[in-house]
C-alpha cells in the first residue's frame, strides 16, 4: 500500500461537477486523514436548529450564526465541536503557542483549530475559545476512498484559515475560499449555481 500524505487541517472544496447532493458546493475541513481513512465536517451547511435547543450549556460560546451545522451525512445523531483557540506566540524567549499546554477539553487538529470535548464543562474551556461551531454528523471516507475522489477531480484541496470554521456567512464560504486562491481556482468561484443558465 502506498503511504498517504496527511491532509489533516486542509479544506476540501467541492468541484462544481461533484454529483453527490450531500456535498454540492461543500467546504469540508479535514479533521483526520491517514491510511485508515478520512473524517471531516462540512463548514457551510447551517441548519435551522439553534445550539441552545440541543446543547444549551454551549450556546453562549457558539459563534454567529449560533445554529447547529450539518457536518456531513454520517452519524447525524452525534455532535462534534470544533473551535479556534486564538493567541500569539508571545514575547521573545517565551514558549510558543504550540509549546504551551492546550486547554483541558480541546485537542489541537491543525494550527489554532481543534476538537472540543463536549463533555467538558463549558466554563473550563470557554475563556480560551475564540470561536466554536457545533456539527451534527460528519463526512467520512474509508481507506483510499478520498484519494480516489481526488483523482477523479471531485474536490480541490486548499489550505484552511482559522476564520473558515467560524465564518458568519457560511452560505458564501464556497465562493470565498475559491476566490482567495492564487491560481485558476479563483475563477471557479464565478461558476454559476445552475450551469444550464450559463
Amino acid at each position: 500500500m502506498t503511504e498517504v500524505s496527511s491532509l489533516t487541517g486542509r479544506l476540501l472544496v467541492a468541484a462544481p461537477a461533484l454529483a453527490d447532493p450531500n456535498f454540492d458546493r461543500a467546504v469540508v475541513l479535514l479533521l483526520d486523514h491517514d491510511e485508515e481513512g478520512s473524517l471531516g465536517v462540512v463548514l457551510n451547511r447551517p441548519t435551522p436548529v439553534g445550539v441552545a435547543d440541543v446543547l444549551a450549556s454551549w450556546a453562549g460560546l457558539a459563534g454567529e450564526p449560533d445554529v447547529v451545522f450539518q457536518g456531513g451525512p454520517v452519524s447525524l445523531d452525534s455532535a462534534l465541536g470544533v473551535a479556534v483557540i486564538p493567541g500569539d506566540p508571545g514575547p521573545a524567549g517565551s514558549p510558543s503557542r504550540a509549546e504551551r499546554a492546550d486547554p483541558i477539553g480541546w485537542r489541537r487538529v491543525h494550527g489554532a483549530i481543534g476538537l472540543v470535548d463536549l463533555e467538558t464543562p463549558p466554563e473550563l474551556l470557554g475563556p480560551a475559545l475564540g470561536s466554536l461551531r457545533i456539527f451534527a454528523g460528519y463526512a467520512g471516507w474509508g481507506p483510499g476512498q478520498l484519494e480516489g475522489e481526488l483523482a477523479e477531480g471531485a474536490w480541490y484541496v486548499v489550505e484552511s484559515e482559522p476564520g473558515d470554521v467560524s465564518s458568519p456567512h457560511p452560505e458564501r464560504l464556497w465562493r470565498a475560499v475559491l476566490r482567495r486562491q492564487r491560481s485558476e481556482l479563483a475563477m471557479i468561484a464565478t461558476y454559476p449555481d445552475d450551469p444550464s443558465l450559463n
